[in-house]
């Protein structure tokens, strides 16, 4: 069950704890500039991965992991092996973007509810988030030994002819976070936002320096 709530509001930003399976019901409540905090399982894939996954899917190939309800991470991450154990050193995100040609596809046909990574995402991707009730949520990059601090466990990797980085892992995590929600199911998109409020002061000052009225 995903046991999902609220927390209090906190530096005018409200707080969520998630728990996997995520329902679309708890997506639906975020808003961007919202903090998340999730548990449960997260699985990673980079662009490697994206790519087989989705010729997985031209091809109708059953898929080694069930992505439905869950979370994914743009991460590379750096794995060591401990008596048998697989142990998460670093895990941070990697660049979102390069992922956007088969996101939409992986959000509609898999049923991922929660994207995490850094630097936004395009147009296909927050229509596809719209659609099916998901979220883009961003942790701050650099900070890779700081997110392997909350995997409490690697459950396990498949494709690791794809090399370490590029495999997909299955992580346990407890509190991960914080994750800033950047796009929303609802069309928000807070670096799009930022951007156009960027411009319009940048416009503003420009106005005020040449006494430009229009």
């Amino acid at each position: 069950m995903g046991g999902n709530k609220i927390n209090a509001e906190r530096g005018g930003s409200m707080h969520f704890n998630l728990r996997t399976p995520i329902s679309e019901d708890d997506i639906r409540k975020l808003k961007v500039g919202n903090i998340v905090y999730l548990t449960g399982t997260l699985f990673t894939a980079r662009d490697l991965a994206h790519k087989r996954i989705c010729q997985y899917l031209k091809e109708s190939r059953k898929l080694p992991f069930n992505l439905n309800g869950l979370a994914l991470f743009h991460c590379g991450p750096l794995v060591k092996k401990v008596d048998d154990q697989w142990i998460a050193v670093a895990a941070g995100p990697t660049t979102s973007m390069r992922m956007e040609p088969f996101e939409h596809e992986i959000i509609e046909k898999l049923g991922v509810r929660f994207i995490i990574g850094k630097g936004g995402m395009g147009e296909k991707t927050r229509i596809a988030m719209m659609k099916n009730g998901s979220a883009y949520g961003v942790f701050t990059g650099g900070a890779a030994v700081l997110a392997s601090k909350y995997i409490k466990r690697v459950v396990g990797v498949e494709w690791m002819d794809l090399g370490m980085p590029e495999a997909v892992w299955t992580f346990e995590v407890k509190n991960f976070g914080p994750l800033v929600i950047a796009i929303d199911s609802h069309g928000g998109d807070l670096f799009e936002k930022t951007i156009k409020e960027a411009e319009d002061r940048k416009a503003r000052i420009f106005r005020s320096l040449t006494g430009n009225k229009l």
